[in-house]
């Protein structure tokens, strides 16, 4: 997924989008552990999208409170 796509998500979807890609991450490590996982790169992948979902979220909270105040 990339930048664009998540930074047209809400907050509360940014939130969900997360919390299902660390799940998918801790799948991911159990299929490698298992010797299962044929496609290393997917474990990158889905760092890069979570620590990017983390960064947009947390920009869109720093504008909310720009604006309210």
């Amino acid at each position: 997924m990339n930048a664009k796509e998540i930074r047209e998500k809400s907050e509360n979807q940014l939130q969900v989008l997360i919390k299902e890609s660390k799940e998918k991450l801790k799948d991911l490590r159990f299929s490698l552990a298992n010797r299962q996982l044929k496609d290393y790169s997917e474990i990158k992948k889905t760092k890069k999208d979570v620590a990017r979902a983390k960064a947009i979220l947390k920009e869109k909270k720093i504008i909310s409170d720009n604006n309210e105040k």
